[in-house]
């Protein structure tokens, strides 16, 4: 019984690339740690179900996102042989369970808005509305790169939001600069699928500007996401060790796009995802770096 639980917990984490979420958490506490500041009233209660009901939302809006993204991609999946081994495609889970897992974990992803505040709950809507309709931009625009960049950027803003209960461009720069970041990468992984998206009339910055204009819009890209990060810094009053570690942000952009330029074909090795997940890692260590003293402060007073 054990092991079957087991195989059934990593198929379907497999199914969703759960491990993708746990790499996707630093976005969310960028925006927590910035917040917390300005919410010195909060408790350390306040503070720990704050974070709890965040990551719910996190885990559940991500699952639904992904697992309707494999639901909604199933026929185009069995045809390329680079996902035909997909969960749904060979048969390992059932379109019907799929739809299942995306309705359960969008619940999931509700109940916690629900509990975060009344603003978070009425945006989760429209939020999970954007996380679900990237699945078909590929259908009709090359823009389906910077369309998912955004959704999943949304999470400093969204992290934002659930603790001030308010819009602000302190975060709203740091979205900025992560849609821009995923935008840049995901027009570079999406070179291995451009012959088959153009026979099968799918829409990508490769279909659309072929491998030199794909590289070209990655690179701006990445300038863009690296100089959002630099407002984003500014505009929040960092005056110290931010700075070195987005130094070190450039250095990875640099070379993921040396990476993927030696690798044309789009069969990169290891090496290219994992720059790419240590990205978001290091900008929030970053911003630990620059806000310690006043975390310090803030906790010291519990």
């Amino acid at each position: 019984m054990a092991s079957n639980t087991l195989a059934a917990l990593g198929k379907y984490g497999r199914f969703i690339k759960f491990s993708h979420t746990l790499f996707a958490l630093p976005f969310a506490g960028i925006a927590f740690v910035l917040a917390i500041l300005q919410e010195p009233s909060l408790s350390l209660l306040a503070m720990g179900q704050k974070l709890f009901w965040i990551l719910v939302c996190m885990v559940g809006a991500r699952s639904a996102a992904m697992g309707f993204n494999r639901w909604a991609d199933r026929k185009i999946d069995a045809k390329n042989p680079r996902t035909a081994n997909r969960e749904i495609p060979s048969g390992q889970i059932s379109d019907f369970m799929a739809v299942v897992f995306i309705l359960g974990a969008s619940f999931v992803f509700f109940i916690g808005s629900w509990f975060l505040n009344p603003l978070s709950f009425y945006l989760s809507f429209p939020t999970l509305f954007l996380l679900l309709t990237y699945s078909y931009t590929k259908r009709f625009t090359f823009l389906c790169h910077f369309y998912l960049g955004l959704t999943i950027g949304l999470a400093p803003l969204a992290t934002w939001i659930a603790i001030r209960e308010e819009f602000s461009w302190i975060a709203g720069f740091w979205t900025l600069g992560l849609a821009f970041n995923l935008a840049g990468f995901d027009i570079l992984y999406a070179l291995q699928d451009r012959e088959f998206d153009k026979k099968e009339g799918l829409h990508s910055v490769p279909v659309r500007f072929g491998e030199k204009g794909s590289f070209i819009i990655s690179r701006i890209s990445h300038i863009l996401s690296v100089s959002f990060l630099a407002v984003a810094a500014w505009y929040a009053g960092f005056q110290g060790a931010f700075w070195a570690f987005l130094v070190f942000v450039a250095y990875l952009l640099f070379r993921e796009q040396k990476i993927a330029s030696e690798n044309k074909d789009g069969n990169f090795p290891p090496s290219f995802y994992q720059i790419h997940s240590w990205i978001s890692l290091v900008i929030f260590l970053g911003i630990l770096a620059e806000t310690g003293p006043g975390l310090v402060s803030l906790f010291s007073r519990f």
